[in-house]
């Protein structure tokens, strides 16, 4: 009898299972409203043309939708690849639907200029057969030839010397200005060029205001209305909201030399001298005699002004940046400071660390808080071609790295050339090498160092 309703009960169990499973076919799994979006890489912020990547977290089953300022990304999949040229904040919000049902969620991102950050590589061109031109390496190392015509369809002025940016404003001067190459089919904008910083799109460009400069080489910027020039004469003011141009007596002798600005004054060098100069002033405020031929003046990280000298011994001073008084000096034991043939100076620095070539290929490191100097690489040993290095290292604000720029030779040897980047961190490492960008590169220029 046991037997019996055991073997009954168990009957009726499966009954009972089967009947259950039999209702729960009918109804539809529970869709969850929630939706999460995902930033995967993390980044609020991204350049022009760069990627960011988003994805979605929803219940199994959902289909999804995108779209970016409202309208819609025409995209289905769970993964979103953002890219945009437009500036500014944008929304990227991404629904999800199920069952009759949809929830959404939003993330909100900034998109700044492609060269906004990075590293700019000025080119003064063959003089006879093309303009100058800018060539960008962005932070992941991407580069972009002839940026300048790639934003505007117009070249840069011919043999372009120097650029500065200020206030989210670059400031290329060139030293032949409006004169086109010969060989050029495309025209270019002039004498002092003024760009976006961010998407180097022209803003204005000047050439029949600059008619008194004779063969300029270099610029500064306070603001707007006082854009100091260098030429063979000396230094000028440029107001561009009145257009006027100025010259600032007692500047006669300035070098040809890359200037340095900081506590909203210019200093330039000038033969044994450091001229500097105030805004909305016509006179030189001070010229400091620094009882040698200066070669590079260069400011500092804390404000204070370097300089380096040439002579038996060289040295790099440290200038204060109020009173113009010394800090301190360190003689030179190896290497040389020297500028050079070129235009820029023969020191860079970051932080307490300067390094410098003397316009050649040896590369040296003085720590100026100590005192040492040491030899660091030759560059010949490790770049090919590297004949001639034209204008001086320059070293990165933020990875410390030396950037050098060579060419093989002059004539049609100058095509075969070297943006180099040096890491020396440990042992000197190549960690770069950019082949066959430029065109005699007037100098290497980081966004980092206009902040």
């Amino acid at each position: 009898m046991l037997k019996k309703r055991s073997g009954l009960a168990l009957g009726a169990f499966i009954a009972v299972a089967a009947v259950s499973c039999s209702k729960n076919d009918d109804v539809a799994p529970v869709w969850s409203p929630d939706v999460q979006l995902i930033n995967v890489l993390s980044q609020n912020n991204v350049a022009q043309e760069d990627t960011l990547f988003f994805k979605v977290k929803a219940a199994t089953g959902s289909t999804f939708s995108w779209s970016v300022d409202g309208k819609d990304a025409a995209v289905a999949d769970s993964v979103f690849k953002f890219v945009s040229n437009e500036l500014g904040e944008h929304t990227i919000r991404v629904a999800a639907s199920g069952n009759g049902q949809s929830a959404s969620s939003d993330a909100k991102v900034t998109v700044y200029g492609k060269y906004k950050f990075g590293t700019f590589v000025l080119n003064e061109g063959n003089m006879t057969s093309e303009n100058g031109s800018l060539v960008f390496i962005s932070p992941s190392g991407v580069v972009t030839e002839n940026a300048y015509f790639k934003a505007n369809g117009t070249d840069l002025g011919n043999v372009a010397q120097d650029l500065y940016i200020h206030n989210n404003k670059m400031y290329v001067i060139s030293q032949n200005g409006k004169t086109n190459a010969v060989g050029s089919s495309f025209t270019n904008d002039g004498m002092l060029v003024v760009a976006n910083a961010e998407t180097l799109k022209k803003e204005a460009a000047y050439n029949d205001e600059l008619a008194a400069l004779r063969w300029p080489t270099h610029v500064a910027v306070l603001n707007e209305e006082n854009v100091i020039l260098r030429d063979n004469n000396g230094l000028y003011n440029f107001n561009t909201l009145t257009k006027t141009l100025t010259f600032i007596k007692g500047s006669r002798s300035a070098a040809k030399m890359t200037m340095a600005v900081s506590n909203n004054k210019v200093f330039a060098a000038a033969g044994s001298k450091v001229y500097v100069v105030e805004p909305n002033k016509d006179t030189l405020t001070y010229a400091l005699d620094m009882k040698a031929s200066v070669s590079g003046v260069v400011k500092a990280n804390d404000g204070n002004i370097w300089v380096s000298t040439t002579g038996s011994p060289s040295k790099i001073s440290k200038i204060n940046y109020r009173d113009y008084s010394l800090i301190k000096a360190n003689e030179i034991s190896a290497g040389s400071v020297s500028a050079g043939f070129g235009a820029t100076p023969g020191i860079t620095a970051k932080g307490d660390t300067l390094y410098f070539s003397g316009a050649g290929t040896k590369i040296y490191r003085h720590v100026f808080s100590v005192g040492t100097t040491e030899f660091m690489v030759d560059a010949k040993t490790m770049v090919e071609n590297a004949g001639v290095v034209y204008n001086n290292i320059a070293v990165h604000p933020l990875t410390g790295e030396v950037y050098l720029n060579t060419i093989k030779g002059y004539g049609p040897a100058y095509l075969f050339n070297s943006i180099s980047v040096f890491n020396f961190s440990g042992k000197p490492v190549l960690s770069n090498n950019y082949k066959d960008y430029t065109k005699f590169p007037a100098g290497i220029f980081f966004t980092y160092s206009f902040n």
